[in-house]
C-alpha cells in the first residue's frame, strides 16, 4: 500500500503522521487506557515518543510491509486516533490489524469506523485475511471488532506481554477478504438496555466489583455442594470470572448474570446461560441465591426472566438444568417456571476422590414458560 495514500471511509480519514499530531499523539498514547492494553506504547508516553513516532516510527512501519495511519476527523484533520497494519505474512497474504483512540474520541464509532475503512483498503490492496488481537480483559476492543465484521476464532495462550513482565492470553478475531458485510451476528446479544427485570427482581450482567459477593456466594457450603465436582472455587478464579464476564459474552461462551434486588439494589444472587449445542440451539442455565433472600421466590423470577430472554432475543430453542437429584429446592424453582424432568443420567457428573455423581436434568421450550 502506498503511505501517502489517504483513505476516507465510514466517517473517519485515514492518513499519513503529521508534525501537527505531536500534541495529540502524547495525549491519546499518555492515556491510562491506552498506557493498558497498548503494551508496545512507552511508559511513560512524551513528546520525545510522539517525535520519535512521527519521524521514524511511523515510516519504519511502512518500510517493512505494513501500514500506520492516523485516524482523522474528515471535517477538521483533528487526530483522533491511530490504525494500523503490522506482522504481514505475503505467502498467507495475511496482516493484523490494530487501533487506539483518544479519550475524545470514545464512544463515537471512531474505533469500528476506522477498523472498517483501513479492513477494506487492505483487501483491495491483496490481502485475503486480517487478524486483530485482543486483550481478554478489554471489552471495547472485542465490541469494536465484532462491529467491524470480525469473527471470534480462539485463544492465543500466553500471546501477549504485560508492562509487568508477566504474560496473558490473546483472543483472536478474523475477518476474511469475502466475508459479507456488516456487523457479525453474535450468539449472545445484549440485554435490552442492559437489564431483565420484573421490577422485583433484575438481571444484568457481572462485573469485576461483583468478584467478593460471587466469592462469598459460590464459596458457601450448601451451593459448593450442588455443583460438580463439589469443590470450592479460589478467590482468583472468581475474580478472573467476573474480570473476563463481558468477554465470555461477546465470545458466545457464557451469559454470566448478577440477580439484584430492585427495592434495595443490594445482590441477592447469580445465574447464567450458555449453548450445550449453538447447532440444535439448546441452552444450560444454572443459579444460586445468597442465603438471606432464598424462600421469597427470588430464584423463579430470576429464571423465568432469563428464560424469556433466551427464547427471545437471544433465540434459544430449547432450554436445560441439571441438579443433583437430592436438590429438591432448585427442582421446585424449575417446576413453577415449567421445565420438565426429563431424564436421570446415572454417574454423569465428577464427584470427590473419583466418585461420580447422578444428574437429574430438567427442560423447557418456548411454549412451556409459566
Amino acid at each position: 500500500m502506498n503511505p501517502q495514500q489517504v483513505v476516507e471511509a465510514y466517517g473517519v480519514r485515514l492518513r499519513p503522521f503529521a508534525a501537527g499530531d505531536i500534541a495529540d499523539l502524547v495525549e491519546g498514547c499518555a492515556d491510562p487506557l491506552s498506557q493498558r492494553f497498548v503494551s508496545s506504547m512507552p511508559a511513560p508516553y512524551t513528546e520525545v515518543d510522539a517525535h520519535w513516532w512521527v519521524e521514524a516510527g511511523a515510516p519504519a512501519v511502512w518500510a517493512g510491509g505494513g501500514a500506520a495511519y492516523a485516524i482523522a476527523d474528515p471535517a477538521t484533520d483533528r487526530l483522533l486516533g491511530g490504525a494500523g497494519l503490522s506482522n504481514p505474512v505475503p505467502g498467507r497474504s495475511q496482516a493484523e490489524i490494530g487501533y487506539w483512540v483518544r479519550p475524545v474520541a470514545r464512544g463515537r464509532g471512531v474505533a469500528t469506523a476506522a477498523t472498517r475503512a483501513l479492513s477494506e483498503h487492505a483487501f483491495a490492496n491483496g490481502t485475503v485475511r486480517l487478524e486483530l488481537l485482543t486483550n481478554p480483559a478489554n471489552g471495547p476492543s472485542q465490541r469494536v471488532a465484532l462491529a467491524a465484521g470480525f469473527h471470534y476464532e480462539g485463544s492465543r495462550r500466553s500471546a501477549g506481554s504485560g508492562r509487568d513482565g508477566g504474560r496473558h492470553d490473546l483472543l483472536t478475531w478474523v475477518r476474511l477478504a469475502d466475508d459479507p458485510p456488516g456487523p457479525t451476528a453474535r450468539l449472545l446479544p445484549d440485554l435490552p438496555d442492559g437489564v431483565l427485570t420484573d421490577q422485583v427482581v433484575a438481571l444484568r450482567r457481572l462485573t469485576p466489583d461483583d468478584a467478593e459477593m460471587m466469592y462469598g456466594l459460590h464459596s458457601r457450603p450448601e451451593v459448593v455442594a450442588n455443583q460438580a465436582p463439589p469443590v470450592p472455587p479460589t478467590r482468583e478464579s472468581i475474580e478472573r470470572r467476573c474480570r473476563l464476564a463481558e468477554s465470555a459474552w461477546l465470545t458466545g461462551d457464557i451469559a454470566r448474570l448478577l440477580i439484584v434486588d430492585v427495592a434495595t439494589g443490594e445482590p441477592a444472587g447469580s445465574c447464567g446461560l450458555s449453548y450445550t449445542e449453538v447447532s440444535s440451539g439448546e441452552g444450560s442455565i444454572g443459579y444460586a441465591l445468597l442465603p438471606g433472600w432464598r424462600g421469597r421466590g427470588y430464584a423463579t423470577r430470576a429464571v423465568r426472566l432469563l428464560a424469556g430472554w433466551a427464547f427471545g432475543p437471544a433465540g434459544f430453542a430449547r432450554l436445560t438444568a441439571g441438579t443433583v437429584p437430592e436438590n429438591t429446592a432448585s427442582h421446585r424453582v424449575l417446576e413453577r417456571v415449567g421445565f420438565q424432568r426429563e431424564a436421570l443420567q446415572r454417574g454423569r457428573l465428577p464427584g470427590l476422590a473419583g466418585a461420580r455423581l447422578d444428574d437429574l436434568t430438567f427442560a423447557l421450550l418456548p411454549g412451556e414458560v409459566r
